[in-house]
């Protein structure tokens, strides 16, 4: 069947909803193309054909020519953590150790980042270089004991660190990067050498144990010979004390005979004889005297007596 004149006309009327539609498709599809946003945690560099144009570095809405015309490539701006495998480096005293370290960074120049390393796989690449080179060349400043020792006054570890972060900053700047920070998560040994570093450590501490234990008998020697020597002294001055009261005691008991004697001479005499007596005859004494002995005036007088 043939439609109808009216009927072609009715086909003919456009439902203006549905032509609004379109139109706001259309404008939508073509704001997709010239309108971007750039968030808080990134910056975004416009391209021409390639070439930049146009760096953003602060977050909103912005405006472009249409794909393929001009596009946008963006960067994270938050800081980032770079993590390298261990380095085997030597130090100031030829000491081969082992370092594991970390880094951060954050991009400060999208477009001299995005010329120089283009993504975060070659600016770790560059990153390897720039941290690498740095600690290797603080780290041979520093003999071994200034980076590990239990006393902490003579570790210096931290000031190398500084300095290899200054190091590192200076050479990132190149390719539009910021480095904050670098710092060491474990100083080790290399495995083919710990055997004998560990032996020598052991040779080191034995020889400073009996350094310490020979500086201990010495001085147990020296305080034992001043004891001594205070002993010494301290017998000397309660021997000459004792012999002066002695002498003091002797002289008294000379001064009270004397007395003892002027006053009874007789019986001074005869106390003296009774001291010869005890101090010389017990019970297996045997004396042969003449029978007008001194001695024997008492004993003679006491028999004759009895």
């Amino acid at each position: 069947m043939k439609a109808t004149i009216g009927e072609r006309e009715r086909l003919m009327k456009v439902n203006p909803k549905i032509l609004a539609g379109v139109i706001l498709s259309l404008l939508l599809l073509s704001l997709n193309l010239i309108v971007y946003t750039v968030d808080t945690t990134e910056y975004a560099v416009v391209t021409q054909f390639g070439n930049p144009v146009n760096i953003v570095l602060e977050p909103g809405l912005k405006f472009k020519l249409p794909d393929p015309i001009q596009s946008v490539q963006r960067f994270d701006n938050r800081i980032q953590v770079y993590k390298a495998q261990p380095l085997e480096l030597l130090t100031n005293d030829k000491k081969s150790v082992t370092v594991d370290y970390y880094g951060t960074w954050r991009i400060t120049d999208p477009l001299l980042y995005m010329k120089t390393v283009k993504d975060k796989v070659g600016a770790e690449a560059r990153l390897l270089d720039v941290f690498s080179s740095s600690l290797g060349i603080e780290l041979g400043q520093y003999n071994l004991d200034e980076l590990i020792n239990v006393d902490a006054n003579k570790l210096k570890l931290t000031a190398m660190m500084q300095n290899t972060a200054e190091k590192s900053k200076e050479k990132a700047k190149e390719y539009g990067l910021e480095v904050i920070d670098a710092q060491i998560k474990v100083l080790n040994f290399p495995e083919a050498n710990k055997k004998s570093v560990f032996a020598r450590m052991k040779a080191e501490r034995e020889q400073m144990a009996k350094q310490y234990r020979s500086e201990g008998s010495e001085e147990a020697t020296k305080i034992k010979a001043d004891a001594e020597k205070e002993q010494k002294i301290l017998l000397s001055e309660a021997y000459k004390q004792a012999q002066k009261v002695k002498g003091e005691g002797d002289a008294e008991a000379i001064k009270t005979y004397a007395q003892a004697f002027q006053k009874d001479p007789k019986f001074y005499e005869f106390i003296r004889a009774l001291e010869t007596y005890e101090k010389t005859i017990d019970d297996k004494t045997t004396l042969v005297l003449p029978s007008n002995s001194e001695i024997l005036k008492y004993l003679g007088n006491s028999t004759s007596g009895g």
